[in-house]
């Protein structure tokens, strides 16, 4: 069972999943009564929130976007040529300081605030955030604070983006490989500063 909405609150999607169960009948209402069982079971281990109803749903919306972008690709004449070698290197350096900037940089913060608080002041720039409560809102406040989570996202999202115009990826990808190369070697250049010092 989920707990009960704070008054005057917009209730979760557990909570609503939660009342279905017990409204209805038939395969919908058991699959329903099955998933909050299992959630409930799994979330109860540690003590910590492990909102699955919200990862499901972000897996399912990833899945959907993925299966999208391939029947667009597919239906497109012609074949999309893969990257090589060297742009796969510019890709995976975008996708490296794509990341960091969407869910670490003091600058990007009011993208993330409706999904995660304030922790703490991070790395040169960057701040410490966690996930807000809620199924839907902490599952997306994970993707969106942790760098390691979203880069299959921004990755699979180049790689669509290069299949269906790779020249403007091209420039975004290299724009994001040189803004993160800087960043790698701003804070080397602060790493070896501090040690010379010290």
């Amino acid at each position: 069972m989920t707990d009960a909405p704070t008054p005057g609150a917009a209730p979760d999607a557990d909570a609503r999943l939660d009342a279905f169960a017990h409204r209805h009948h038939g395969p919908l209402a058991t699959a329903a009564a099955w998933w909050l069982r299992n959630r409930t079971t799994y979330e109860a281990g540690r003590g910590d929130e492990r909102p699955l109803t919200g990862y499901a749903l972000l897996a399912s919306l990833y899945g959907a976007a993925t299966s999208t972008a391939v029947a667009v690709l597919r239906s497109r004449p012609g074949r999309a040529a893969l990257p090589d070698r060297a742009d796969l290197a510019v890709l995976a350096v975008a996708v490296f300081a794509t990341t960091r900037t969407l869910t670490k940089d003091a600058v990007t913060t009011p993208l993330r605030s409706p999904f995660a608080t304030f922790e703490q002041a991070g790395a040169p720039g960057e701040v410490v955030e966690s996930p807000r409560s809620g199924a839907v809102r902490h599952a997306v406040g994970e993707l969106v604070t942790c760098p390691f989570c979203l880069a299959q996202w921004v990755g699979t999202a180049y790689l669509a983006g290069w299949a269906a115009a790779p020249r403007a990826t091209r420039w975004v990808a290299s724009t994001m490989a040189v803004v993160g190369a800087s960043n790698l070697l701003q804070h080397g250049y602060g790493v070896l500063t501090s040690a010379s010092e010290g």
